[in-house]
């Protein structure tokens, strides 16, 4: 009789390259995640957008006093984007898609290092297909960043931590270069200001940092100051500047309405809205989770990471608190937090059967139900809502798709006057002005009143049900 070996799972195919497939998995969503939000919903651009672009196309580079602007990189990539590509609805976004793309690979790559590759993998699931994520990922404004530097910033001083590597200077000077370009952005010095706390007060870290080469620390912190050159003369010409990047308010705040704000941004699951920004920021199930990594965290305050976690957050409270708009800078912490109360669910059920590989397939089963809930919800939640929910879509205008492309002259009003100049300015089709001039123009919704010596010939429409008049073609009687 021939001996018949047990059947090991481990040498099957799928087995063997699960985590690639997981992975591979989340890269396809990722980018068909990121094409659907830059082409289809909102499928239109916001005020917000409308002046980013205005501050983009301000920045002269022969006019020092031209960069005493807050997100100076995200806004000279913009520019960039539409110099090459003109004024359109993908040029304004182009530059949060590619910041996004990497960020979600970095991020990525920065649980994979903290956690276990299946907590990798099921944590980004849910991370990309929140509304939050993808919302910011197509949003042509800075916002981006803030989850773009803290991402860099985590990632990289990870890999400095580990065991020498042979580029470790290079990740050296990466990190001082990433450092000082993040000072542009507010809030992005607390998660410094956590990086370094943490240094000061974990022994491990202390052992780290005593470790590496003082000539090439200094090497790097002095291309950190020769970046942040031009943001401390801007401060110092404008200190209500310092403030901003601090995320202070110019006024006193109002406490009550900070507090609703927050409440409906992180808690409001009863009753979900908006204006520009889906509310709540997570699915319920996903904030339960992450209550649990918050639990998980403070039973393992000891570890480095617990203490950049937990420090990171004490530092973005008060700042929130005081400013509800700035919300989007915790969500890189909150999906780490996601990551580990995954990695407690699904230790303690692996805990509770060390040995039985039926009863860990088991307890994942559950686990896949609820990933794939919160995937599919938060992908459908966000495309009904920007779409087609009432108080949402009508903040979106898609009107630069919508200008024929015979046209000579716009006509508009002197709030809209400032981004239809630079849209004139790179599209260099048409002339933009407050007042009628030739035989024919084209006149904004805004700007639509009854014009000496001219009669309405044609009306442009969106698909929109409300407010779906967007242009007026007026020719001579």
């Amino acid at each position: 009789m021939t001996n018949m070996g047990k059947y090991n799972i481990s040498e099957l195919f799928l087995y063997r390259w699960r985590y690639w497939f997981g992975f591979g998995i989340v890269a396809v969503g990722l980018i068909a995640i990121l094409v659907f939000a830059g082409l289809y919903a909102p499928g239109g651009i916001s005020a917000a957008e409308m002046q980013s672009v205005i501050t983009s196309s301000s920045i002269n580079y022969t006019d020092f006093n031209s960069f005493a602007i807050t997100n100076l990189p995200y806004h000279a990539l913009q520019q960039l984007s539409i110099a090459i590509f003109g004024v359109s609805i993908l040029s304004i976004k182009l530059p949060s898609i590619i910041l996004a793309f990497l960020s979600a690979i970095g991020m990525i790559l920065l649980l994979g290092k903290w956690f276990k590759p299946r907590i990798a993998v099921l944590a980004s699931l849910i991370a990309i297909t929140t509304g939050q994520f993808i919302f910011i990922a197509q949003n042509g404004t800075p916002s981006i960043l803030y989850l773009f530097w803290s991402m860099l910033l985590i990632l990289l001083a990870s890999i400095i931590s580990r065991k020498p590597t042979r580029f470790r200077m290079f990740f050296k000077i990466a990190f001082c270069i990433v450092a000082g370009l993040s000072l542009y952005t507010p809030l992005s010095i607390y998660v410094l200001i956590a990086l370094v706390s943490a240094i000061i007060l974990h022994p491990h870290l202390r052992f780290l940092i005593r470790q590496l080469s003082k000539p090439k620390v200094i090497i790097a912190l002095v291309v950190a100051l020769l970046l942040i050159v031009p943001l401390g003369f801007s401060i110092a010409k404008n200190t209500s500047l310092g403030l901003i990047l601090l995320g202070i308010p110019s006024q006193w705040p109002d406490f009550g309405a900070n507090f609703a704000a927050l409440g409906a941004e992180y808690l409001g699951f009863v009753k979900p809205g908006g204006t520009t920004i889906m509310t709540p920021f997570f699915e319920l199930g996903s904030m339960l989770i992450i209550a649990i990594g918050v639990y998980y965290m403070i039973r393992t305050r000891e570890t480095a990471k617990s203490y950049v976690i937990g420090l990171w957050i004490l530092c973005l409270i008060p700042v929130i608190v005081l400013n509800p708009n700035f919300t989007s800078i915790t969500y890189l912490p909150l999906v780490i937090l996601l990551a580990s109360g995954l990695n407690t669910l699904l230790g303690y059920w692996y805990g509770l059967f060390p040995r039985n590989p039926y009863a860990r397939i088991a307890g994942l089963i559950p686990v896949i139900i609820l990933v794939a809930v919160l995937v599919t919800s938060g992908i459908d939640r966000y495309a009904d809502g920007y779409r087609y929910d009432p108080q949402i879509a009508p903040n979106f205008s898609n009107d630069l798709s919508l200008i024929p492309k015979d046209t000579k002259t716009i006509v508009v009003t002197n709030n809209e006057i400032d981004f239809y100049q630079v849209a004139a300015k790179y599209n260099k089709a048409y002339s933009v002005s407050t007042t009628p001039t030739g035989d024919s123009f084209l006149a904004t919704r805004d700007a639509k009143q009854s014009y000496s010596g001219y009669r309405i010939e044609r009306i442009i429409t969106s698909q929109k049900s409300n407010q779906s008049d967007r242009f007026y073609l007026y020719t001579k009687r």
